[in-house]
């Protein structure tokens, strides 16, 4: 098939045109005229070179359609970055700030009352048991002193003992002491006791004296004096029978205290009453049987009685700054060492305290159960089997 190209004469392009119009093409409908838009204008007179260019490429014709999409797509481009309108360029960093959060006020005024103080409710429950805690007193620290010697029943009177104290509420400790030598057999009791206690030893001779605890229980005074233990000192013989409630009491005394002791007489045959008659809190007399006791200024068993620690090492505090040390006598009569102790501490009944209140319970026994000069057992254990006298079958 032959192609027919028709070219233009002449004549065509020197045509002139009536009312200035320009050339006609089919492509002058996509060019600007004079009621164009600012942009198209500004596109033909900021690009000519290429416009004509583009125009010229046009009349080729074969590159018509690929002119034309190259065409649109520059004026497509231009529109694009040409600006229609007023962009604030005024950008600063306080526009893409955050707004600031303030609280909203809070008035504090409760009738001219100053709030020191602004708590969150949900600690009240942990104030209000703090302060309930802050109510209850500490308990005073109990001084038990315990003299104890190598006899028969020496095991079992220090674990009777030791089970009682196991069971009082502490603080509590209980000082222990041996003459001579403390022995692996005493030591091994008082660790399973579960008590907290000190194990003492005192090195004067006791065989020349006629109630051999003396210069035990002087040791005792002379350990809580040197390191100012505080609390209630009272002497607990191992051979005597104690209540938790005599524990329990020892703790209301502030200074000195007494109370009636149930003693088996030596002929085990009646029992005595010593300690105070007491009206309320007030000793006001004496419990006595023996004749030979009544002599006595204070009536009273070494388990009858307790004081206050800081006597023997605070002094001045209860009026005495220039007394002697406060001992056990070693050079009385039998059955004088109680009271003539006791005149150390206090001068007359006014400043005792009957415990319980009335005097009218009996707290602790003494029963008398020694077992004369039997020994126990080296290491508490039989050297030999025993002869058996009728066999196992």
């Amino acid at each position: 098939m032959a192609s027919i190209r028709r070219t233009l004469s002449p004549a065509y392009h020197d045509r002139s045109y009536q009312n200035g119009a320009g050339f006609s093409s089919p492509s002058n409908k996509f060019l600007p005229n004079g009621n164009s838009k600012n942009s198209l204008v500004f596109l033909v007179s900021a690009f000519p070179v290429l416009f004509t260019a583009v125009n010229l490429v046009y009349r080729k014709g074969w590159r018509r359609s690929f002119c034309r999409c190259l065409f649109f797509f520059l004026i497509g481009f231009v529109l694009g970055i040409t600006p229609f309108g007023h962009i604030d360029t005024d950008i600063q960093a306080k526009d893409f700030a955050f707004p600031e959060l303030k609280p909203s006020h809070v008035n504090l005024e409760f009738d001219d009352q100053i709030v020191n103080s602004v708590s969150l409710g949900v600690n009240s429950r942990f104030q209000e048991q703090k302060e309930f805690t802050d109510l209850i007193e500490p308990l005073k620290q109990l001084i038990v002193v315990t003299p104890t010697y190598n006899r028969g029943l020496q095991a079992y009177f220090l674990n009777r003992l030791g089970q009682v104290l196991r069971l009082v509420k502490p603080p509590l400790v209980w000082i222990v002491v041996e003459e001579k030598a403390a022995s692996f057999e005493t030591a091994e009791i008082l660790r399973k006791t579960g008590v907290m206690y000190r194990h003492v030893v005192c090195t004067l001779n006791s065989s020349n004296v006629k109630d051999r605890g003396v210069h035990q229980r002087n040791a005792a005074l002379e350990h809580i004096e040197r390191h100012k233990l505080d609390g209630i000192v009272f002497f607990a013989d191992d051979d005597n029978v104690y209540t938790l409630e005599l524990f329990e009491r020892l703790r209301t005394i502030s200074c000195f205290g007494a109370w009636p002791v149930a003693m088996l007489a030596q002929s085990k045959n009646k029992a005595i009453l010593e300690g105070p008659v007491c009206n309320a809190s007030q000793v006001i007399g004496w419990h006595t049987n023996e004749k030979s006791k009544r002599l006595r200024r204070f009536h009273v068993d070494m388990s009858g009685f307790a004081f206050n620690s800081t006597i023997l090492w605070d002094q001045r505090r209860w009026g005495c700054p220039f007394s002697n040390p406060i001992r056990q006598l070693d050079n009385v009569k039998e059955g004088f060492q109680e009271t003539t102790f006791i005149e150390q501490v206090v001068e007359d009944e006014s400043q005792m305290e009957g415990i319980p209140p009335g005097c009218s319970r009996i707290m602790n026994w003494h029963l008398h159960l020694d077992a004369g000069n039997l020994v126990y057992p080296k290491g508490w254990l039989l050297q030999k089997n025993l002869e058996v006298i009728l066999p196992i079958k």
